[in-house]
């Protein structure tokens, strides 16, 4: 697989030299490289569409509480059984209390490594860039979260 990433990875590169080092879309580089042989389009396993056609949808359900807010519906833990990794969906309110445990665990870790990578990223851009003013990324969420609250927008992750 890291090959396969790696060869996207050169031909969005090779793309983004043809073009002038401009902010694009994946699909247009992903054309260019299919029209220059660079790559093929995969043959689909139609399950394997649907399973992450299914996956998107539930991870989009949203329910409104008797409070009023607006939660997701449906949580997804990651576990691994003899060396495969699954997901495992489950429905808020029947699901076990582990396994929504676990998957709020799971999806704080995610936004943890998001966190972790912005500021390296966002650091390591400002490095490159010492002639210009330093970007700032606070990440004390504590204000944010009350401030959407307090405007009553949707509670959706």
């Amino acid at each position: 697989m890291a090959k396969y990433k790696e060869t996207l990875q050169r031909i969005w590169h090779q793309y983004e030299n043809e073009h002038g080092h401009v902010p694009a879309s994946t699909r247009e580089a992903v054309q260019w490289g299919v029209s220059r042989g660079m790559i093929q389009a995969p043959e689909v396993d139609p399950l394997a569409k649907l399973v992450e056609d299914m996956s998107d949808a539930l991870r989009e359900e949203y329910a409104i509480d008797a409070e009023g807010r607006r939660y997701r519906v449906n949580h997804a833990v990651r576990v691994t059984r003899a060396g495969v990794q699954y997901t495992l969906w489950g429905v808020m309110k029947d699901a076990p209390r582990e396994h929504m445990q676990k998957a709020f665990i799971q999806r704080r870790e995610q936004i943890v490594g998001d966190c972790v990578q912005l500021a390296t990223d966002v650091d390591a851009y400002n490095a490159m860039k010492t002639d210009q003013p330093r970007i700032q990324m606070v990440f004390d969420f504590r204000d944010d979260i009350a401030e959407r609250f307090a405007l009553d927008e949707p509670r959706a992750a």
